[in-house]
């Protein structure tokens, strides 16, 4: 749903929240994410090739590049949400296929929708996200986090509201809550700002700042940087398949941050379950 049309919008207050990449001068963490001669794909066929690639902890990086260069497929595939043809895929320095307890890591797929057939609370919608949680805690600590998950996407006001009464960038940052709500240490996020007016985006690009500090390794698919550029620091850009450019965004060359303004059509089916906090 775009907020084309829609006659109200809440909004955090931007004014003293400046995007900046301070946090790029902290040393990087662990290796978060790790892959080695990955092949991802769908049906057999390989939509996305890696050679190498490792993320470290505390890293931004925006998945870059043109219709069908395979950059939600390459972050499928980070999750094992798609056929690894060939290659291994860690995370957190565990095999992707082995790893138990995924409650570190929050993923807000390209074309999830907020509004169901059952009509729900933006509280109760946030609060779902902690039923992936091996080890839930008891209902006070809950609330508050999903209180707290709720306060940094700028939604407190309309908390109690039903979902589907909200504007779909206030759709958007809710399901953001949903994806941060037990404290996330990895967060993916496929083209966060589809269908999402400029303030939304700009009150998305807020909450992702704030967090940034805590040492949140952030990963998105991005066909323009958009209010992010600030928060980036590397660049991954997709080129048919493979990698054609990783480094600091810095160094990249200004005609490869422009290759795409479409969505990849090589997204295939979203799931609806099993990963991270969203689904």
């Amino acid at each position: 749903m775009s907020d084309t049309g829609r006659n109200s919008h809440e909004h955090p207050d931007h004014s003293g929240h400046a995007h900046s990449r301070a946090h790029a001068c902290q040393p990087l963490g662990d290796v978060v994410i790790s892959v080695e001669g990955g092949r991802f794909g769908y049906g057999g066929h390989a939509s996305a090739s890696v050679a190498r690639l490792e993320i470290r902890s505390g890293e931004v990086i925006a998945l870059l590049g043109a219709n069908g260069s395979g950059k939600t497929t390459l972050m499928k595939g980070f999750l094992g949400l798609v056929d690894r043809l060939e290659g291994n895929v860690e995370l957190f320095g565990e095999p992707v296929e082995r790893l138990q307890d995924r409650s570190a890591i929050g993923y807000l797929p390209q074309r999830q929708s907020a509004a169901g057939p059952i009509p729900v609370t933006v509280n109760e919608l946030v609060r779902s996200g902690r039923l992936t949680r091996r080890n839930p805690l008891g209902l006070g600590r809950d609330d508050g986090a999903v209180q707290a998950a709720i306060a940094v996407v700028g939604l407190t006001a309309s908390a109690r509201k039903r979902v589907s009464t909200l504007s779909g960038g206030q759709q958007r940052r809710a399901l953001l809550a949903r994806a941060l709500v037990g404290g996330s240490q990895l967060l993916l996020l496929d083209e966060p700002f589809a269908g999402v007016d400029q303030a939304n985006q700009e009150a998305i690009a807020d909450a992702l700042d704030g967090l940034l500090h805590n040492g949140l390794t952030l990963v998105v698919v991005l066909h323009e940087l958009g209010p992010l550029e600030p928060l980036i620091t590397r660049v991954i850009v997709m080129d048919h398949g493979t990698i054609r450019f990783d480094g600091p965004i810095e160094q990249a060359p200004p005609e490869l941050l422009h290759m795409g303004h479409d969505h990849d059509p090589h997204g295939g089916p979203e799931p609806t379950q099993g990963i991270g906090l969203v689904g």
